[in-house]
């Protein structure tokens, strides 16, 4: 008997997304000037309001209204009719410092005995079903929205588009866990008032979905993905109808409500951390990201189809306290999932030091990963730029830096010598 399986993605104008993004922003800008901060910083965005709060120690001063303006600006929150711009929108910072209760317990003497910052576990997972091997429903959602978030900015085959949407999609799978088909796919997107009625509005739109995005999204697939298009998807697009009123107007927005988002789309399991805003002494974030990177590596050299791996930690402690995995019986090697996580601990240097000092996580990266996942991106070299006031006014910074470092398969030999694969 086949079952369906969902998973939603959101774009770069929801409000939890404004939300992460000024967060990662804040933190890349502390990073840029000081690699050695300790950042947790939380956004709330409402009608024309953002409140910034958290810890912060660091021996860098940035101006946080400045880059939080450049971020909303950025995602396209620019015009009055919003409610929410960012020329205009009031900005309260209650940042402060760090507690030295946490921070006794983390930095260290010696960097590779870094304590967690907290308690707590994590999660990582991989599947060879997609190429960058992600849940193929979450894939599709977030490919839907980029799709639409470029054409929001070409501006050229659909002019009416606002920043705050949705898609989620559902696959039908084979007992096997095989992908058959796509059964649904849900797409609301803001958009312009129309001089039209709501229902020739809603047919307009719709269309468009249909016939101007979907196409693109479906042009980026592998030739067997594309097969799932079968001509008897159910869509529903705009389904409660007008969607004028959006972003930070229409719902208020907080850092870390997309967890699931930003992670497998339901797929795999979550710890509960958030990952936007904390510097990577945070394991919640770091730990989350060296899982994915052993899971990934562990699908791509065969051990597995798919495949979940747990760490856990206590604050304070550099060794986690237990590593699990999980294989959902798609194993390739005659091993059990006890004895895989054995040898996953004998390849892989979880503490949190070494994982800042192996995935380059000290480095400015992350306000890429705010929006469209943290997982399933290209690794790639960027070159950034970074501004502060000083002493002799404004300095800028030039930062080459290696992008979603987590997602390399440079581990793959490795797990294939310690697993006898040929």
């Amino acid at each position: 008997m086949s079952y369906l399986f969902t998973s939603e993605s959101v774009s770069e104008g929801h409000p939890d997304k404004v939300s992460d993004q000024i967060s990662d922003a804040i933190l890349d800008n502390f990073l840029a000037f000081d690699e050695h901060s300790k950042v947790a910083c939380e956004t709330m965005v409402t009608t024309g309001q953002v409140v910034l709060a958290g810890e912060i120690k660091s021996n860098t001063y940035i101006d946080v209204q400045d880059i939080t303006r450049k971020v909303i600006n950025g995602i396209g929150y620019n015009k009055g009719e919003y409610m929410f711009e960012a020329n205009s929108c009031g900005i309260l910072s209650a940042l402060h410092e760090q507690s030295p209760d946490i921070n006794q317990g983390v930095d260290r003497g010696n960097p590779e005995d870094q304590g967690a910052g907290d308690q707590g576990m994590m999660f990582g997972y991989a599947t060879n079903e997609t190429d960058n091997y992600m849940p193929l429903a979450l894939d599709l959602s977030h490919r839907i929205l980029k799709v639409l978030s470029q054409m929001r900015r070409d501006g050229d085959e659909i002019t009416y588009l606002r920043p705050d949407a949705k898609a989620q999609v559902t696959i039908e799978y084979s007992d096997d866990d095989v992908p058959q088909r796509i059964d649904t796919i849900v797409v609301s997107t803001q958009h312009d008032a129309f001089d039209s009625d709501d229902n020739k509005m809603l047919e307009e739109i719709k269309h468009d979905i249909i016939n101007k995005v979907i196409p693109k999204v479906k042009a980026q697939l592998a030739p067997e993905l594309q097969k799932l298009f079968d001509g008897q998807i159910q869509y529903h697009i705009n389904p409660t109808g007008k969607f004028v009123i959006g972003g930070p107007h229409g719902d208020a927005g907080l850092t870390g409500r997309k967890i699931i988002v930003d992670t497998y789309g339901g797929k795999g399991a979550h710890g509960g951390g958030a990952f936007s805003g904390k510097d990577p002494s945070k394991v919640d974030r770091s730990a989350a990201y060296a899982a994915r990177h052993i899971a990934k590596n562990l699908v791509a050299a065969g051990v597995a189809d798919q495949l979940l791996v747990q760490v856990s930690y206590a604050i304070g402690v550099a060794e986690p306290t237990g590593v699990y995995v999980d294989t959902y019986k798609s194993s390739n090697v005659d091993l059990t999932d006890g004895e895989i996580a054995q040898k996953v601990m004998k390849l892989f240097d979880l503490r949190p030091g070494i994982i800042e000092k192996s995935l380059k996580l000290r480095n400015p990266i992350y306000a890429e990963t705010a929006a469209y996942g943290h997982m399933g991106r290209d690794s790639e070299l960027v070159t950034k730029e970074f501004d502060r006031l000083s002493s002799d006014g404004k300095e800028t910074i030039k930062r080459e830096v290696e992008l979603f470092t987590w997602e390399k398969l440079d581990r793959v030999d490795d797990v294939k010598k310690e697993f006898g694969i040929g």
